[in-house]
């Protein structure tokens, strides 16, 4: 059943009360108060002819408002975003905004939010974790999906913490340590082979316009999560992930076939993303990984690690797979949109 926009819109502001990000929800809510149907930003918002929540309509308007202010290209957002006014004050700034600037923001309709959050790589790397300590690795090969910029493919670059286990270089800029609740992940190796990825629409992560697009995204409140984006930017600048234009169906059937060496477990894997997806592109993918599944060895496994959000509970879910012996999905974890706690649940 499809969302209404208003049921969107009442969504979004819940679920980033819920993360930590009250001015964000105060914009969210803003947007849809003071935005007039009848101008041509509203037309396009009320008239959405998708589901306003699963194309999380409300974050793109939100993310072309944040642009704006990123590019200094609108000073009375300039209080809103320093914290400076009350609700009522923002509101009414935002108002101003939508109304004034529609032209400017009606482009971040046009494709959905880019959160290419590399605090998402602490539940990708305690599903890892999981299977090593199941006996699928210690080896991995990557493939993820919906890439975007590609910080996730750059996770063996973080230092990543999970409630007593560790990975990854002990001097790296971009430590990722979610607060911890339940057991800790198996604190076995993980070594990463290799780490391919697609997207229908790349960021250049080394651009300046990908990085302002990224950065757009970021829910201003969360100061850490802009200080982390911009050291995956110097990381980029010597090194950036690789990530190919393509559908993800296309994709993942491509790697599938391709050869697996021998003690490598391939891994398919996916933050944030599966919601976007046509249904028949996620019919694909299902019908590929199981067949791949089912022809998986001990000595060439295949797994799949999900960490996609749950409007209902407002957090996300990590969901692991695995072939041979685990082909039952298992919910490992529950965590913070962007990496922030993580409830262990294995």
């Amino acid at each position: 059943m499809t969302t209404s926009v208003k049921e969107a819109f009442a969504n979004q502001v819940d679920y980033c009360r819920a993360n930590g990000a009250p001015l964000t929800a105060t914009i969210c809510k803003a947007v849809f108060d003071r935005l007039d149907p009848q101008s041509a930003l509203g037309k396009r918002v009320f008239g959405w002819t998708g589901d306003p929540l699963k194309d999380v309509v409300p974050l793109r308007v939100a993310g072309g408002i944040h642009a704006l202010h990123l590019a200094n290209d609108e000073p009375q957002l300039a209080p809103v975003y320093a914290a400076q006014l009350t609700r009522a004050e923002v509101e009414e700034a935002i108002g101003a905004v939508i109304a004034e600037r529609q032209e400017a923001i009606l482009p971040w309709l046009d494709g959905p939010p880019q959160t290419n959050e590399a605090g998402r790589s602490a539940g990708l790397m305690a599903g890892l974790k999981w299977l090593a300590g199941e006996g699928y690795g210690p080896k991995f090969e990557l493939i993820e999906i919906g890439s975007s910029g590609g910080i996730n493919l750059m996770i063996d670059r973080f230092r990543i913490e999970l409630g007593g286990a560790a990975q990854g270089p002990a001097d790296s800029p971009v430590r990722l340590a979610p607060k911890w609740t339940g057991n800790a992940p198996p604190d076995v190796p993980v070594e990463i082979v290799s780490t391919t990825g697609c997207d229908r629409a790349p960021i250049g992560i080394g651009t300046r316009e990908g990085q302002v697009k990224l950065a757009a995204y970021v829910w201003p409140e969360m100061t850490e999560r802009m200080a982390r984006l911009e050291a995956v930017f110097a990381f980029a600048e010597d090194d950036p992930p690789q990530v190919v234009q393509a559908d993800a169906a296309d994709f993942v059937e491509a790697r599938l076939a391709a050869p697996q060496e021998e003690g490598v477990t391939r891994v398919l894997m996916h933050s944030l993303v599966w919601q976007y997806l046509p249904p028949e592109t996620q019919a694909r993918i299902r019908l590929a990984m199981k067949e791949a599944g089912a022809k998986a060895t001990p000595q060439r496994p295949l797994a799949w690690v999900e960490l996609e959000g749950d409007r209902t509970i407002l957090k996300h879910r990590l969901h692991v797979t695995a072939w041979p012996g685990k082909a039952e999905r298992v919910e490992l974890a529950r965590a913070h949109a962007h990496g922030g706690w993580m409830e262990w649940l294995a």
